[in-house]
């Protein structure tokens, strides 16, 4: 069974070469793209000062982590958790050196990338949207992801958010079910029957075709005319039907 973790991390500053360290890490788990509610939660004490502007960032004040435990002290139920798992992270080289650094400095001899494959949303998004802006939240307007609860950054909900995120990106999914119940309700001949999707999955996004694209579809039907003599979408279309370029699937 694919097992999946959305990852996200919080520090005191943008550089662990320059001492910053780990604060907060949330984790989300899905086993074949369903979310599970297996998560992972903690805050960290840092043992030195949070910069005020990643204060600004995320909230997280010096005050707030005073008794929370140590990376130490829960590096191992840490990578438990991880090991074996494809991790899902937004810009991963950044929450990954964060989190090797932090392995480094209790001694522990494995890194993330030998406990787990790593996937970067940026890079699938920069892929798919060249050009354009793929921080978490453009990508939660672009794929009408909800993040109004997103005031502030947070390691835990913003792994939910790009839980969602990465579900649209990669086709959407059957369920958010999180009672763990995966099976098909059984048919009269004993055949597995799809069980219906929830009227309140998120909506599909609906991309409309640029000018450049319905000028190269139509090119396209022009050279399909003069090689068999009229094509169907245009038959169809002249009988009632909607093209791609007029706005929708005949």
């Amino acid at each position: 069974m694919t097992r999946q973790i959305v990852l996200d991390t919080e520090t005191t500053g943008l550089e662990p070469k320059q001492g910053h360290r780990v604060i907060e890490i949330g984790c989300v788990e899905m086993k074949e793209r369903r979310l599970t509610g297996n998560n992972f939660h903690v805050y960290l004490q840092p043992d030195r000062e949070i910069d005020a502007g990643a204060i600004e960032v995320h909230g997280i004040t010096n005050e707030f982590l005073a008794d929370k435990p140590r990376f130490a002290d829960i590096v191992e139920d840490l990578m438990a958790y991880l090991r074996g798992a494809e991790l899902i992270i937004h810009n991963a080289p950044f929450d990954v050196g964060f989190l090797n650094h932090e392995l480094h400095l209790v001694g522990h001899e494995e890194t993330l990338e030998q406990a787990c494959k790593i996937t970067d949303t940026l890079t699938m998004a920069r892929k798919l949207h060249p050009g354009q802006r793929n921080s978490l939240d453009a990508l939660c307007q672009r794929y009408d992801v909800d993040n109004t609860r997103r005031t502030k950054h947070g390691a835990l909900l913003d792994a939910e958010i790009l839980a969602d995120v990465y579900l649209m990106m990669t086709g959407g999914q059957a369920s958010l079910s999180l009672d763990g119940d995966d099976s098909d309700e059984a048919g009269s001949d004993g055949a597995a029957v799809p069980r219906r999707l929830s009227a309140e999955r998120p909506r599909l996004p609906v991309i409309p075709l640029s000018e450049a694209e319905r000028q190269a579809h139509e090119a396209m039907l022009d050279r399909l005319d003069q090689a068999s003599g009229g094509s169907l979408w245009r038959r169809e279309r002249a009988q009632g039907g909607r093209s791609v370029g007029d706005g929708g699937a005949s």
